[in-house]
């Protein structure tokens, strides 16, 4: 795929970009079969992805993006950790603390029991 310019750039959950991916395989569908071209093989790229989102997405999309805008609510938060802890629902303290690794601070036992009580309520 040759880009030749970013219009725009957001950062997106798993589940929103599964959902994105999905979107855009069906238009495409849809535009071959109104072009009489019958089904032609999916990109690698895109097909390898669609399925690592599938496989690994653990909330639905309106769930991650709640979950992320309640996450960043919280202290401490930015928007790139809200969307890393949105996609790999933390359930411990030690997981909470692997995201923060790389950071340059560290989180308080309160922090961490904010985060966890967030992730709690989305999780199914």
């Amino acid at each position: 795929m040759i880009v030749k310019e970013i219009t725009n750039e957001t950062t997106l959950t798993l589940a929103e970009a599964k959902e994105v991916l999905k979107a855009q395989r069906e238009s495409g569908q849809e535009k071959k079969e109104k072009e009489g071209e019958g089904e032609e093989e999916t990109r690698y790229e895109r097909r390898k992805a669609f399925e690592h989102t599938t496989k690994f997405a653990k909330l639905g999309a309106k769930e991650s993006k709640a979950l992320v805008n309640e996450l960043l609510g919280l202290e401490k938060m930015k928007e790139e950790t809200a969307v890393r802890i949105a996609d790999l629902v933390p359930k411990s303290k030690n997981e909470v603390r692997a995201i923060y690794a790389k950071e340059r601070f560290t989180l308080t036992e309160a922090n961490i029991e904010k985060i966890l009580d967030c992730v709690a309520k989305y999780e199914s």
